[in-house]
């Protein structure tokens, strides 16, 4: 099921925002992040925006998302960037106010071992030849 991600908004005093789930939940739990834009308030100077999360190898890295400037680029579309949680937002540079908005996907487990059996027990269907095009 797809939830709104309320968003957050990151300042000069609030530069950090940590999206997590219950360890206890055995959901997947995928975040989106749709839009990154300034608020009012915003001056015209650099905004950077990172996700900080965990690589393969469970170390942090943080990554660049977004750059804006009001006079420039004061919002920035990412196209339902997606993410797994836990993973934090940090206003790297700049004072804000940047808000971030998207959506929180939850998969639950059972739905999606259901789907892998029901997979299974189809048989594949024989795909027709192509045939050429007529001239």
């Amino acid at each position: 099921s797809d939830l709104l991600f309320p968003g957050c908004e990151l300042t000069a005093s609030t530069k950090s925002y940590t999206f997590q789930v219950d360890k206890a939940d055995d959901s997947d739990h995928i975040l989106a992040l749709s839009v990154v834009c300034l608020t009012d308030g915003a001056k015209d100077e650099c905004n950077v925006v990172e996700v900080v999360g965990r690589n393969h190898e469970n170390q942090e890295i943080a990554v660049p998302v977004a750059n804006l400037k009001l006079s420039c680029q004061p919002l920035l579309s990412l196209d339902n960037f997606k993410l797994q949680p836990p993973v934090t937002f940090r206003l790297a540079a700049g004072s804000g106010p940047v808000h971030l908005a998207g959506w929180h996907q939850i998969v639950h487990r059972e739905d999606a071992s259901f789907e892998e059996d029901d997979d299974l027990s189809e048989e594949e269907e024989e795909l027709a030849p192509i045939m050429p095009a007529k001239k």
